[in-house]
């Protein structure tokens, strides 16, 4: 979507669509998915989690980071993520309206 054309949409949309642009690629969903059985801050491990290189991995962490659904705090020379529990909450809400939305009257096809 070009930066330019996004003033015509409402804010809701443009925060679903940098919500669900974060989630678009497999290996963030790896991370978050990894995240998320760590149940707990995630340091280093990443790296040999994913079939990624550092930098690879890194640009990812950024894009999740920017849309806000993983926080990180930096600890030393790392930095630990983790699920940022509002914007998940956040992402579990929109997701069930939009999904909720389409009933089977909808149907046209």
């Amino acid at each position: 979507m070009g930066t330019t054309k996004t003033n015509q949409f409402t804010s809701s949309q443009n925060r679903k669509a940098e919500l669900y642009k974060a989630l678009g690629h497999p290996a963030r969903i790896a991370i978050i998915e990894f995240i998320i059985r760590q149940n707990s801050c995630v340091c280093g491990d990443i790296v040999d989690e994913l079939p990624l290189s550092q930098s690879t991995i890194s640009q990812h962490l950024k894009a999740l980071k920017a849309a806000g659904i993983i926080k990180g705090d930096i600890s030393g020379v790392k930095t630990c993520y983790c699920i940022d529990e509002e914007v998940w909450l956040e992402l579990d809400e929109t997701s069930k309206l939009l999904v909720s939305s389409y009933t089977q009257k909808n149907k046209c096809c």
